[in-house]
């Protein structure tokens, strides 16, 4: 059976977002074109992969099936193809990273170190969990807890990090240093998902209701405006100074929560050869040991 690639990666996105509208624009395709090509799939395989209602879309019991392969034969594909083009071009990296983190030293010193190498970069968001794994990036720098399973991946420990309280510039506790949880006792803190970021459920300021919580397609501005405003706090890694650039909001050293990670992670049975420099350039430039004689790390 020829089944193309395409559609299965298609599949896989809408799978991912139960949905053929926001499917069809990750994708940058019209959702009629979208549901046309998973039609289209559907008739190659035979089988019906999703349930469609008003609601949104569900994975068939064979779409349930089908999903774990697919993304293995989209894996497999990307593999395959890596390591033909490994064996007459340059060694290419691609590094993503996610959230607030700067891996511009390390990009600088692997590009220094492999001059006839390639070295690209890409910043992920929440959305993109399955990069990786789909080989879109060689290599993730990302905050523990990892928003995707560890199985067949490769995580190298590189440092922790504490947390700081990010708030609006009004706000009581924003001239506080440090502070303690209980402090936000009032707030309904809501960790997020797979992630070190902490929000606060919002509520009414002064004679201003409460507005509806952050969407699931907010972006990260939108929930800054929030804060800004004063209807919620949140808990970011130190190191995510996104926020600090805005003068109505405030950074605040949190004292007594557990630390979060910065993790390199790679997939264990990839032969790429700038891999093993890559691990070796992310050890000495962000781990413990270099940021606090840089005096980079937060003082809890």
């Amino acid at each position: 059976m020829d089944v193309d690639l395409r559609l299965v990666r298609y599949f896989t996105v809408v799978a991912e977002y139960g949905n053929f509208g926001r499917a069809a624009t990750k994708l940058h395709l019209a959702q009629p074109s979208l549901s046309r090509q998973i039609q289209r799939l559907e008739a190659q395989l035979g089988v019906r992969l999703f349930d469609r209602s008003p609601q949104g879309s569900s994975l068939t019991d064979a779409g349930q099936a089908f999903l774990p392969r697919a993304r293995i034969l989209l894996q497999e594909a990307e593999q395959a193809a890596h390591t033909a083009r490994a064996a007459v071009q340059p060694p290419t990296i691609t590094v993503g990273y996610a959230g607030g983190l700067i891996i511009t030293a390390c990009v600088q010193e692997l590009r220094r170190r492999h001059p006839d190498g390639q070295v690209r970069t890409r910043h992920l968001d929440w959305r993109d969990r399955h990069a990786l794994a789909e080989g879109r990036v060689d290599a993730l720098v990302a905050y523990g807890p990892l928003p995707l399973p560890t199985d067949g991946f490769r995580v190298t420990k590189l440092h922790e990090e504490s947390r700081v309280l990010v708030t609006s510039a009004s706000h009581h506790l924003a001239n506080e240093k440090p502070v303690s949880l209980r402090a936000l006792s009032d707030e309904e803190l809501v960790a997020c998902v797979s992630t070190p970021v902490v929000w606060s459920t919002p509520k009414p300021v002064g004679d201003r209701p409460a507005p509806p919580p952050p969407a699931i397609d907010d972006s990260y501005e939108d929930k800054l405006e929030l804060i800004a405003t004063g209807h919620c706090v949140a808990i970011f890694p130190a190191s995510d100074r996104r926020a600090a650039v805005r003068e109505d909001i405030a950074l605040v050293p949190v004292i007594d929560i557990d630390p979060c990670e910065v993790v390199l992670v790679t997939r264990a049975d990839d032969p790429n050869p700038l891999l093993g420099s890559l691990e070796d350039v992310a050890r000495t430039l962000l781990g413990t040991a270099s940021l606090r004689e840089n005096n980079e790390l937060p003082v809890n």
